[in-house]
Protein backbone atom coordinates (compact mmCIF):
# COMPACT_ATOMS: atom_id res chain seq x y z
CA UNK A 1 0.00 0.00 0.00
CA UNK A 2 1.48 3.46 -1.06
CA UNK A 3 0.95 6.00 1.99
CA UNK A 4 1.79 9.83 0.29
CA UNK A 5 2.49 12.21 3.20
CA UNK A 6 1.17 16.25 2.31
CA UNK A 7 2.71 18.16 5.28
CA UNK A 8 2.21 21.78 5.71
CA UNK A 9 1.53 24.39 8.42
CA UNK A 10 -2.08 25.13 6.64
CA UNK A 11 -2.90 28.04 8.58
CA UNK A 12 -5.67 28.57 7.32
CA UNK A 13 -6.35 25.83 4.20
CA UNK A 14 -6.16 27.64 0.96
CA UNK A 15 -7.35 26.14 -2.33
CA UNK A 16 -4.18 25.61 -3.68
CA UNK A 17 -3.91 23.13 -0.56
CA UNK A 18 -7.19 21.30 -1.97
CA UNK A 19 -5.81 21.26 -5.45
CA UNK A 20 -1.94 19.17 -4.54
CA UNK A 21 -3.96 17.18 -2.18
CA UNK A 22 -6.75 16.35 -4.62
CA UNK A 23 -4.51 15.88 -7.10
CA UNK A 24 -1.72 13.55 -4.60
CA UNK A 25 -4.64 11.60 -3.24
CA UNK A 26 -5.10 10.02 -7.10
CA UNK A 27 -1.15 8.91 -6.85
CA UNK A 28 -1.47 7.04 -3.85
CA UNK A 29 -3.68 4.51 -1.38
CA UNK A 30 -3.47 6.96 1.46
CA UNK A 31 -3.03 10.05 1.80
CA UNK A 32 -1.91 11.24 4.76
CA UNK A 33 -2.61 15.33 5.09
CA UNK A 34 -0.04 16.10 8.16
CA UNK A 35 -0.58 19.13 9.89
CA UNK A 36 3.07 20.17 11.69
CA UNK A 37 3.31 21.69 14.63
CA UNK A 38 6.30 24.63 13.77
CA UNK A 39 7.07 26.49 16.87
CA UNK A 40 8.63 29.54 14.36
CA UNK A 41 5.93 30.15 12.94
CA UNK A 42 3.00 32.60 15.00
CA UNK A 43 0.02 30.54 14.06
CA UNK A 44 -3.54 32.42 13.04
CA UNK A 45 -5.67 28.90 14.35
CA UNK A 46 -4.44 26.61 17.01
CA UNK A 47 -3.72 22.98 15.59
CA UNK A 48 -7.24 21.92 16.28
CA UNK A 49 -8.82 24.22 14.09
CA UNK A 50 -6.33 23.83 11.17
CA UNK A 51 -7.30 19.87 11.31
CA UNK A 52 -10.89 20.64 11.48
CA UNK A 53 -10.17 22.66 8.18
CA UNK A 54 -8.50 20.08 6.64
CA UNK A 55 -11.13 17.42 7.06
CA UNK A 56 -13.85 19.84 5.92
CA UNK A 57 -11.76 21.02 3.26
CA UNK A 58 -11.23 17.16 2.47
CA UNK A 59 -14.44 15.72 3.63
CA UNK A 60 -14.95 14.03 -0.24
CA UNK A 61 -11.57 12.09 -0.84
CA UNK A 62 -12.43 8.69 0.63
CA UNK A 63 -8.53 8.11 0.87
CA UNK A 64 -7.41 10.94 3.15
CA UNK A 65 -6.63 10.81 6.89
CA UNK A 66 -5.52 14.38 8.53
CA UNK A 67 -3.47 13.88 11.60
CA UNK A 68 -1.40 16.80 13.57
CA UNK A 69 2.23 15.97 14.74
CA UNK A 70 4.88 17.45 16.47
CA UNK A 71 8.00 15.95 14.74
CA UNK A 72 10.43 16.09 12.83
CA UNK A 73 9.41 15.21 8.71
CA UNK A 74 11.49 12.19 8.36
CA UNK A 75 10.76 10.89 11.64
CA UNK A 76 6.77 10.81 10.53
CA UNK A 77 8.12 9.67 7.15
CA UNK A 78 9.65 6.36 9.03
CA UNK A 79 6.90 5.89 11.49
CA UNK A 80 4.01 5.60 8.98
CA UNK A 81 6.16 3.77 6.57
CA UNK A 82 5.32 6.16 3.81
CA UNK A 83 6.77 5.98 0.03
CA UNK A 84 6.91 9.80 -0.44
CA UNK A 85 5.93 13.13 0.68
CA UNK A 86 3.90 15.51 -1.68
CA UNK A 87 5.00 18.92 -2.05
CA UNK A 88 3.49 21.74 -3.55
CA UNK A 89 5.34 24.33 -5.74
CA UNK A 90 3.74 27.66 -6.22
CA UNK A 91 7.48 29.34 -7.69
CA UNK A 92 11.40 29.09 -8.25
CA UNK A 93 12.02 30.41 -4.83
CA UNK A 94 9.32 26.99 -3.29
CA UNK A 95 11.70 24.46 -5.13
CA UNK A 96 14.98 26.21 -4.02
CA UNK A 97 13.66 25.62 0.00
CA UNK A 98 11.72 22.10 -1.04
CA UNK A 99 14.98 21.06 -2.43
CA UNK A 100 17.19 21.99 0.33
CA UNK A 101 14.77 20.31 3.09
CA UNK A 102 14.54 17.12 0.69
CA UNK A 103 18.65 17.23 0.91
CA UNK A 104 18.34 17.42 5.07
CA UNK A 105 15.80 15.03 5.38
CA UNK A 106 17.64 12.31 2.72
CA UNK A 107 20.67 12.55 4.86
CA UNK A 108 18.59 11.42 8.14
CA UNK A 109 16.77 8.49 6.01
CA UNK A 110 18.53 7.36 2.67
CA UNK A 111 14.54 5.97 1.67
CA UNK A 112 13.43 9.42 2.34
CA UNK A 113 11.49 10.24 -1.53
CA UNK A 114 9.55 13.81 -2.37
CA UNK A 115 7.01 14.21 -5.03
CA UNK A 116 6.68 18.09 -6.22
CA UNK A 117 3.56 18.83 -7.93
CA UNK A 118 3.11 22.43 -9.10
CA UNK A 119 0.45 24.55 -8.32
CA UNK A 120 -1.90 25.33 -10.89
CA UNK A 121 -1.22 28.44 -12.47
CA UNK A 122 -4.27 30.61 -10.91
CA UNK A 123 -2.99 29.38 -7.54
CA UNK A 124 0.33 30.53 -7.86
CA UNK A 125 0.14 33.58 -5.91
CA UNK A 126 -2.44 32.19 -3.02
CA UNK A 127 -0.76 31.15 0.17
CA UNK A 128 -2.41 30.94 3.43
CA UNK A 129 0.02 34.21 4.44
CA UNK A 130 -1.17 35.99 1.86
CA UNK A 131 -5.19 35.02 2.84
CA UNK A 132 -4.66 36.14 6.22
CA UNK A 133 -3.26 39.21 5.27
CA UNK A 134 -6.28 40.49 2.64
CA UNK A 135 -8.68 39.51 5.18
CA UNK A 136 -7.03 41.67 7.67
CA UNK A 137 -7.47 44.21 5.82
CA UNK A 138 -11.09 43.30 4.82
CA UNK A 139 -10.07 42.32 1.22
CA UNK A 140 -11.98 39.50 -0.59
CA UNK A 141 -10.44 35.90 0.22
CA UNK A 142 -13.25 34.00 -1.60
CA UNK A 143 -11.12 32.87 -4.50
CA UNK A 144 -8.29 31.52 -2.20
CA UNK A 145 -10.76 29.50 -0.02
CA UNK A 146 -13.63 27.49 0.52
CA UNK A 147 -16.49 29.62 2.27
CA UNK A 148 -16.41 27.76 5.06
CA UNK A 149 -12.94 28.30 5.91
CA UNK A 150 -13.40 32.04 4.58
CA UNK A 151 -16.26 32.20 7.72
CA UNK A 152 -13.49 30.76 9.93
CA UNK A 153 -10.81 33.49 8.75
CA UNK A 154 -13.31 36.46 9.50
CA UNK A 155 -14.10 35.06 12.61
CA UNK A 156 -10.43 34.52 14.07
CA UNK A 157 -9.21 38.08 12.72
CA UNK A 158 -12.31 39.81 14.26
CA UNK A 159 -11.49 37.79 17.77
CA UNK A 160 -8.16 38.88 17.39
CA UNK A 161 -8.64 42.83 16.83
CA UNK A 162 -10.80 42.39 19.43
CA UNK A 163 -8.49 41.00 22.07
CA UNK A 164 -6.00 43.72 20.97
CA UNK A 165 -8.45 46.71 22.30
Amino acid sequence: MKTFIFPGSFDPFSLGHIDIARRASKLCDKLVVAIMINRAKNSLFTVEERVGMAKICLSDLPNVEVISRETLLVDLYRELGASAVVRGLRSESDFRYEAEMNAANTLMFPDYQVIFLPCRADLAFTSSSIIKEVAYYGGDISRMCLPEIEDMVHKKLLDKKADKK
